[in-house]
C-alpha cells in the first residue's frame, strides 16, 4: 500500500470513528444531568436518560400533580370567594392569604399541562412558549407563597404582641406589601423565558421541559437559581423561623393565666404546625435545588436528579395544605366557608346573630327564650 494510500484509510477511520461516537452519545463529557450539546439537539446523559424513563417520572409525579389538581382547585377557588365576597371585615391576615390562594391557583391552572407532559413519558408537544410559562408560573407560585407565608408569620407575631394596632393602617401595608410582593416575583421570573426551557433530546427523542440544561446555558440557569434560593427562600424562611419562636415566647408569657391557657395553647398547637408544613414543603425542594445547580456548574457527576424533581413535585403540596390551614387559623373563614355551602347570604347570616343575641338563655330549662316565651331548645 503506498503511502499517500496509507494516509486517507487513516483519515477515513479517524473519520467513522469521530462520528460513531457522536452518534452514540459520548461519556467523557456528560457530567451533571445536562448531557452533551450537538446541533441537532442533546444526548443525555445515562442517569438523565434512566430518570427521565423511569416510572418516578412517568407513573409517581403525575399522580402526585392529579393530586394537587383535584385537591387544590376547588379548596382555593372557595378561599378566593370567602376573602373576596363574604370577608367584610378585611384584616391583614386575611389580605396576605387571599393573595397565597391566589399565587395557588394560578400554579394549580397549569398543573394539567405538567401532567400531560409527564404521563407522556416526558415528553412535551406544547412547544417552547408553553414550557416557559410553566415553568415561570410554576417558580413564581413557590417564591410567592414562600413570601406571603413570611409575611403572615409577622403579621401574626406583631397581632400578638400589639393587639390594639391600628388596623386600617396595616390594611394600607398589607396591600401595598402584597403589590409589591407580585411585582418584584414576576419580574425575577423574565429571566426564565429568555433561555430554552423545551429542548430535543437525540438519544431519547423526546422534547423535554426544563428537565435538561443545554452546556452552553447552564451559567445563567444556575446563576439565577442559585440567587433564587437563596433570596427566596433562605431569607423568608428565616424571617418565619424568628418570628414563629418570638411569637411562641410571649405566648407562653401569658399562660400564667389559666382563663387563656387553653386558647393559647391551641395558638401553639397551630404554630407549631404551620410552621413544620413550611419546612417539609420548602426546605427540600430548595435545598435540592441549590445541589443540583452547584453540580451542574461545577460539572460534577450527579446522581440525584431523580430526588430533586421528586422534592420539587411534593413542594406544590403546599397549594392543597394551604386552603386547610386558612380553615384552622381563622374563625371567620370557616363560618363564612360553612355559610357558603349552607347557601346563606350574608344579610341571612347578620339577622341570625341578631336575633340569637336578643334571646334570653335558661340554664334550668336548657332553652332561649324571649319576651313572648319560649323560642326554641338548644338539644337536638
Amino acid at each position: 500500500m503506498t503511502p499517500s494510500r496509507t494516509h486517507l484509510v487513516l483519515l477515513l477511520c479517524c473519520a467513522l470513528s469521530c462520528g460513531a461516537q457522536q452518534d452514540d452519545g459520548p461519556e467523557t463529557d456528560t457530567r451533571g444531568f445536562g448531557g452533551t450539546e450537538t446541533y441537532e439537539g442533546m444526548w443525555v446523559s445515562a442517569e438523565g436518560s434512566r430518570v427521565l424513563q423511569s416510572r418516578l417520572t412517568t407513573v409517581f409525579l403525575p399522580i402526585i400533580y392529579i393530586i394537587v389538581f383535584v385537591v387544590g382547585l376547588p379548596t382555593n377557588a372557595l378561599a378566593i370567594w370567602v376573602f373576596l365576597f363574604r370577608t367584610k371585615k378585611k384584616h391583614p391576615s386575611s389580605i396576605y392569604m387571599a393573595n397565597l390562594a391566589l399565587a395557588d391557583l394560578l400554579f394549580v391552572i397549569w398543573v394539567p399541562l405538567k401532567i400531560a407532559y409527564h404521563l407522556n413519558g416526558n415528553d412535551w408537544i406544547y412547544g417552547q412558549g408553553l414550557c416557559k410559562v410553566l415553568v415561570a408560573f410554576f417558580y413564581g407560585n413557590m417564591y410567592c407563597s414562600i413570601a406571603f407565608i413570611a409575611c403572615i408569620s409577622v403579621q401574626r407575631y406583631w397581632a400578638v404582641v400589639n393587639p390594639l394596632g391600628q388596623r386600617q393602617r396595616n390594611n394600607c401595608t398589607a396591600v401595598g406589601v402584597s403589590v409589591a410582593i407580585w411585582l418584584v416575583v414576576w419580574l425575577i421570573t423574565i429571566p426564565l423565558y429568555l433561555y430554552d426551557q423545551d429542548v430535543y433530546s437525540r438519544n431519547l427523542q423526546i422534547h423535554t421541559c426544563h428537565d435538561v440544561t443545554r452546556p452552553s446555558q447552564k451559567k445563567t440557569a444556575a446563576g439565577y437559581f442559585l440567587t433564587m434560593g437563596i433570596l427566596g427562600f433562605v431569607v423568608p424562611a428565616v424571617v418565619c423561623v424568628i418570628s414563629y419562636v418570638q411569637m411562641l415566647r410571649a405566648l407562653r408569657n401569658s399562660m400564667a393565666d389559666p382563663a387563656i391557657a387553653k386558647r393559647r395553647r391551641k395558638a401553639v398547637v397551630l404554630i407549631v404546625t404551620v410552621l413544620i408544613m413550611f419546612l417539609v414543603c420548602f426546605t427540600p425542594s430548595n435545598i435540592m435545588l441549590l445541589v443540583h445547580y452547584i453540580h451542574l456548574l461545577g460539572e460534577a457527576e450527579n446522581s440525584l436528579y431523580g430526588f430533586y424533581i421528586t422534592t420539587l413535585c411534593l413542594a406544590s403540596l403546599n397549594c392543597c395544605f394551604d386552603p386547610f390551614i386558612y380553615y384552622f387559623i381563622s374563625e371567620d373563614f370557616r363560618q363564612h366557608v360553612k355559610n357558603t355551602f349552607l347557601c346563606r347570604s350574608e344579610r341571612t347570616v347578620e339577622r341570625m346573630r341578631v336575633s340569637f343575641s336578643a334571646l334570653k338563655f335558661s340554664k334550668k330549662s336548657n332553652t332561649y327564650t324571649s319576651e313572648t316565651g319560649n323560642t326554641g331548645s338548644t338539644e337536638c
